[in-house]
């Protein structure tokens, strides 16, 4: 009776610490969200056109698969900086097995599994090796891209019928990364919208999405409380492992080429910024599937309006890498204030 008392009390608490956040943060980005598509609409003709809206959605999807994963390492108060990585390696296999002429589905199932154990490894060693995550994933950034570059000898992996390919599971395949459902809903959009319903129940409405928050909380107190902390966190660089995986994956079904010193190279860094842009703390406790997704609009929406403003590619990235800064120093400065 103690033990079933003791769980059931957190609950509400956390309801409301989520709603709380969830008004706190997520509505400040959805506004800025809000306001930013206002300004494009007024700039930009071609910005609120079906076509080009569809395009933000196809454009961000990838980066959005990888931040729902993001956001339960997030939460559970750890980081993961291989996930670039991770997302060439699994692609690129998946593409080297069907130009072996393997069949569609026991190639991705191998690319998914390579993302399985890329999670348990930096899980592993993360709580197990009691090594910092942030050196684990640094550490296991360059071990796979390393691994990637032995396998393809450096060279590009094209997944097409010359290359060996059998035509029908070419057709498959492209159509998970360049197809359209209704011949309208690009294939890729249509993945993240099912990874993030998933994440979002996950996260929200299951007791493994409470034991995450619980141990990003406070690892001492879910300690006490009997939940298994350390796996917790390997699970979900387990979900991070297997979700970069997946979108390495539909990255080689859509552009099927793929060179392993060139794939996802600095990927990680939009991922992560999307997320905490989202709400997710890097202290570990905060964060919601919702909020990510509007963190990886407001990515996505950013770099679309710039293209079509015309903004030249380098000051581009001069002015993501300030709202990555100035993201996490909002993340900083609000952590700050509560713990005062």
């Amino acid at each position: 009776m103690e033990a079933s008392n003791s769980r059931s009390t957190p609950a509400p608490h956390t309801g409301w610490r989520l709603r709380n956040l969830f008004a706190a943060r997520e509505a400040g980005v959805f506004i800025a969200l809000i306001l930013m598509c206002v300004f494009l609409a007024l700039t930009s003709e071609a910005f609120l056109s079906t076509r080009n809206l569809l395009n933000i959605g196809r454009q961000v999807s990838l980066i959005g698969i990888m931040a729902v994963g993001m956001t339960f390492v997030l939460i559970s108060g750890e980081v993961d900086l291989s996930v670039g990585s991770t997302y060439a390696l699994a692609g690129l296999v998946t593409g080297m097995l069907l130009i072996q002429q393997w069949t569609m589905l026991p190639a991705i199932a191998v690319g998914l599994l390579i993302g399985v154990g890329i999670g348990v490894l930096n899980g592993a060693l993360s709580t197990y090796g009691k090594l910092p995550s942030f050196i684990t994933t640094l550490g296991m950034l360059s071990i796979v891209r390393g691994a990637a570059l032995l396998i393809t000898d450096g060279q590009p992996v094209t997944v097409n019928i010359r290359q060996g390919v059998l035509p029908d599971v070419l057709e498959q395949f492209e159509f998970i990364g360049q197809g359209y459902l209704f011949g309208q809903i690009p294939m890729q959009l249509v993945f993240f919208i099912i990874i993030a319903i998933l994440g979002a129940i996950v996260l929200s409405l299951t007791t493994f999405g409470f034991r995450v928050y619980a141990v990003g909380g406070g690892q001492k107190a879910a300690r006490v409380s009997g939940i298994r902390v350390f796996s917790v966190k390997v699970w979900s660089f387990i979900i991070m492992g297997t979700l970069a995986g997946l979108a390495g994956i539909l990255s080689m079904a859509f552009l099927p080429s793929g060179q392993a010193g060139r794939t996802g190279l600095g990927l990680e860094l939009d991922v992560i910024a999307a997320t905490i842009v989202g709400g997710a703390s890097l202290s570990g406790g905060e964060g919601t599937i919702p909020g990510t997704i509007l963190g990886v609009l407001i990515i996505g929406v950013l770099r679309n309006g710039l293209v079509l403003l015309g903004i030249s590619p380098f000051a581009q990235e001069l002015i993501i890498g300030l709202v990555i800064i100035i993201a996490v120093a909002i993340d900083k400065w609000t952590a700050t204030r509560r713990a005062a």
